[in-house]
């Protein structure tokens, strides 16, 4: 078996908003979409996104009526100060303030229409050596 992609299936209540959100301010496009259901791809290291309308068939039955609360989606980026800047200047709101922690990371958090928290995050490189990766 080869993994081609790695997809996240997040199961919401409005998967419009989610969609528009994911698409508008994260850099995310549309591959494929239905009455209920959204397949989302930046074309990086990005993961894909499936949204799925939750009580959708599709679902296992006993996960129908849950949704992805809980999640947090979590991206390890360059830049993170501007990109912390861009979303607020185009009117996001910033759930967790751009900060640094003691350990090396700086991040700052946004949260979609349907409660899925973003997480950016940077690693200071250690003594001159490449940056890390983890959330």
């Amino acid at each position: 078996m080869q993994i081609t992609v790695s997809t996240v299936s997040l199961t919401v209540d409005d998967v419009t908003a989610s969609r528009q959100f994911f698409t508008t301010h994260l850099g995310y496009k549309e591959l494929a979409a239905d009455d209920g259901f959204a397949s989302l791809t930046r074309g990086d290291a990005a993961v894909d996104i499936v949204l799925l309308r939750r009580g959708t068939e599709v679902l296992p039955a006993d996960r129908r009526d849950r949704h992805a609360a809980g999640i947090v989606l979590a991206f390890t980026v360059t830049g993170i100060e501007g990109e912390e800047r861009r979303l607020r200047e185009r009117g996001l709101a910033i759930t967790m303030p751009l900060r640094k922690e003691p350990w090396g990371e700086t991040l700052f958090q946004v949260t979609d229409p349907n409660g899925i928290v973003v997480r950016f995050v940077e690693w200071a490189a250690p003594d001159g050596a490449g940056a890390g990766t983890g959330a």
